[in-house]
Parts: structure tokens; C-alpha cells; sequence
């Protein structure tokens, strides 16, 4: 067990020698201390928070809105309802705040999971439609650098 008392906890993760965990319930970042389980709130978020993905300082958490049907009435975020956003957020986890927000304001009302793409250089979100897969395509990995050789080198000193 991480931490006894929490609204919903998330996402647990092992970032930079340090425990962190979202608490869905009340729309927070925590760290939570190894030893005795002691919680820190790190951050406030405007949604409810599923996935973590950290890099450096920096978090970056999926947000969620509440669904219209659903029975959430005990659960703390539950008061801003209308207030809450669906999105990424990204967090300074050393100054303890939110620096950056993607909004999804139409079609999108809940993320699940957020993962980083490390050497990714165009990423793009494709669907399953065939008017998306037929105008897809797969660019090849970069090449390795090109070896340099000096005009020293190659005269043969």
C-alpha cells in the first residue's frame, strides 16, 4: 500500500528517486513518502487525472471531465463538475504548478493514460477510418549520422 486516506488513486509512478501518484478523487499530483507513506500535494488539477508521464521536472497528466451519468456525488472534485477540463497537463513538479494545458473543447471527454515518445519526430494521432489509414504514411527512421572524415585523414599523414 502506497498511502491510506486517498480519493481514487492513480497512476502510481517512480520518478527521479521520489514516489508520485495522482489522486483522481480530488484532482491532485501527491508525492508520497517511501518510508511512511506521509503525502505531499504537489499540484491542483482542473480534471480528473489518469495517467502520468514524467520527464526532467516535468509531469504530463491525462484529465478527465466526470461523466453526466455518473454517481460521484461523495467524491471531492465532484463539486466542480462543470468547472473540470479534458486535456494534458503539464506540470512543473519543482515549483508545484500546472504550466500548460492542451484542451480538447469538443468530441473528447476523457484520457486515460498519457506515455511520452522519446526520438519521436512526427507524431500523429491516426484512426481506425479508412479515409485516415488510406492517407497514413510510415516515414523511415533517421539515418545514423554521417561519419566525417578530415582532409588530413584521407591523405594518408
Amino acid at each position: 500500500m502506497l498511502a491510506s486516506g486517498l480519493s481514487m488513486p492513480h497512476s502510481p509512478r517512480w520518478h527521479d528517486g521520489r514516489r508520485w501518484v495522482l489522486e483522481s478523487g480530488s484532482g491532485r499530483v501527491l508525492l508520497i513518502d517511501a518510508a511512511g507513506g506521509a503525502t505531499e500535494v504537489v499540484a491542483g488539477l482542473p480534471g480528473f487525472a489518469r495517467g502520468l508521464a514524467a520527464a526532467g521536472r516535468y509531469a504530463f497528466l491525462g484529465l478527465s471531465k466526470i461523466r453526466p451519468t455518473s454517481a460521484m456525488d461523495g467524491v471531492p472534485l465532484a463539486a466542480r463538475r462543470a468547472e473540470l477540463k479534458c486535456g494534458v497537463a503539464a506540470v512543473d513538479l519543482a515549483a508545484g504548478r500546472v504550466v500548460g494545458l492542451l484542451e480538447f473543447q469538443t468530441a473528447v471527454e476523457e484520457i486515460f493514460d498519457v506515455q511520452l515518445l522519446p526520438g519521436a519526430r512526427f507524431p500523429e494521432v491516426v484512426g481506425f477510418q479508412k479515409e485516415s489509414l488510406h492517407h497514413t504514411f510510415v516515414v523511415p527512421p533517421q539515418p545514423p549520422p554521417t561519419q566525417v572524415t578530415t582532409r588530413a585523414e584521407g591523405m594518408g599523414s
